[in-house]
């Protein structure tokens, strides 16, 4: 699935990486724990999560993630956004609860790959 299709199903906003929105993904999870990311969470491209701290943002970068979607409406910081930017990870804010998405994602194909968090 491509990028710019997860923000159409969750009618998200692009925070960062427009240019990468035709990227394909083909696997996604969702927390807010990313203890359990780092743990149980193997090959996926996208991250949905309500937590808004940098660790967020290390997270994904260490999992080789390539987009994280922010549910619930919540916004990162700036300096989120710098470090994404320079990380190369595309950041998306979507309105929808964290259950809506993940389930909307994985309903039009975008699977968890096994993965269980």
């Amino acid at each position: 699935m491509k990028i710019s299709a997860i923000k159409e199903l969750l009618k998200a906003e692009v925070i960062c990486g427009e240019e990468d929105l035709e990227r394909e993904v083909y696997s996604a999870c969702g927390s807010d724990m990313m203890s359990d990311v780092l743990a149980y969470v193997k090959d996926q491209g996208v991250l949905l999560t309500g937590l808004v701290n940098s660790q967020v943002i290390r997270t994904a970068e260490m999992m080789d993630m390539v987009c994280i979607v922010f549910v619930r409406n919540k916004r990162p910081t700036e300096e989120m956004v710098e470090l994404a930017k320079e990380m190369g990870i595309v950041m998306l804010c979507s309105p929808k609860r964290m259950y809506e998405a993940c389930g909307k994602l994985y309903m039009n194909g975008l699977n968890g790959n096994g993965a269980t968090v």
